[in-house]
């Protein structure tokens, strides 16, 4: 049977699960669940589409297979399971929710002298030399079997294990292993130790989408442009503020200049800068300087606009900062014309 809803993937457990509905939440696409035992919601912001609460790991087979049109994941398991057979059916769309961050490392027992991926590869021979293979245990497989190849770790034989991986070292059957850090505190407290140049890939929450949906389904796209405007949005949102402050001058050309060579208070395309309609008989001549200012230069900002004759200055946070059209959407549109 066709469906005819547009589905989006959430992890449906941990922090990924949480802070994807932070993320929507915040970019004004609030996901309405009633109870929390169920694994469908919805979106008010988006009619007619349905949120399914999934593991990471099926979200991309989800969407992978088109069951599911867009899913918000982890790019480890993107990278792992995303493609088969060198097909392409996954689109990533934004590589960066700023949530979700952890590494995948080479990590060997601290009673090992290997440091480096050179003294990894004089490990593997010095094995091969005894008649085995170095052996790695990891969850990642494939990622894990690429960045070998690629740094010419030969010969290894990968065990895919499930479960504590931390502990294959120390009962026997792994001589270390390929493994998310986030704080690094477990494997310290498993003997473990990263190698200085081991490092597989950087990760961190990822928006996807099943390229043949975009492809084919404008209502796809559609809810595409919608989630990447507003995702994006409030991402450059965050951390800045608008400050307002009132400048006394003659002219609005006069306010400009004094502003001019403090990049502090430069704004994002340069200051806005509007009369204030005084008081009736009042023969001073304001204006109202607006400005986007990012918070770690705030203090500064403020401190510039005081040193201009700034008064009454008001500083709020953004939710959004939108533009003249979402970056992202045009990548994806040029990504699917290939």
């Amino acid at each position: 049977m066709t469906r005819t809803d547009i589905r989006i993937a959430l992890p449906s457990k941990g922090a990924l699960a949480e802070d994807s509905l932070v993320l929507l939440a915040e970019a004004g696409l609030k996901v309405r669940r009633p109870n929390p035992r169920q694994y469908q919601a919805t979106i008010p912001a988006l009619p007619g589409v349905t949120v399914i609460f999934q593991r990471p790991g099926d979200i991309v087979v989800g969407v992978r297979q088109g069951s599911i049109d867009f899913g918000i994941t982890g790019y480890d398991i993107l990278a792992e399971k995303g493609n088969v057979n060198g097909d392409q059916p996954i689109l990533l769309l934004h590589d960066a929710l700023g949530y979700g961050h952890c590494t995948l490392n080479l990590a060997v027992p601290e009673d090992v002298p290997v440091r480096t991926m050179a003294e990894l590869q004089a490990w593997a021979e010095e094995l091969a030399g005894n008649g085995r293979p170095l052996r790695i245990a990891t969850k990642f497989p494939h990622t894990t079997a690429q960045f070998l190849a690629q740094t010419n770790i030969q010969p290894v034989k990968l065990i895919d294990a499930e479960g504590t991986l931390e502990i294959a070292p120390a009962v026997g059957y792994a001589d270390l292993i390929a493994d998310l850090v986030s704080s690094g505190i477990t494997l310290r407290d498993n003997h473990l130790r990263i190698l200085d140049d081991g490092e597989i890939l950087r990760s961190q929450a990822v928006l996807i989408a099943n390229r043949a949906a975009l492809q084919t389904n404008p209502e796809v796209r559609a809810v595409a442009r919608m989630l990447l405007e507003y995702i994006e949005a409030h991402l450059r949102a965050q951390g800045s503020y608008l400050v307002i402050a009132n400048v006394r001058g003659d002219t609005a050309q006069t306010i400009v200049q004094k502003m001019a060579g403090r990049p502090t208070i430069g704004g994002l395309q340069g200051p806005t800068v509007a009369p204030v309609i005084p008081p009736k008989g009042s023969r001073e001549q304001w204006f109202s300087v607006s400005i986007v200012v990012r918070k770690d230069n705030l203090v500064a900002a403020i401190a510039d606009l005081r040193a201009i004759g700034g008064s009454g200055v008001i500083a709020s946070p953004l939710t959004y900062i939108f533009e003249e059209e979402p970056e992202r959407y045009q990548a994806m549109l040029t990504a699917l014309e290939k």
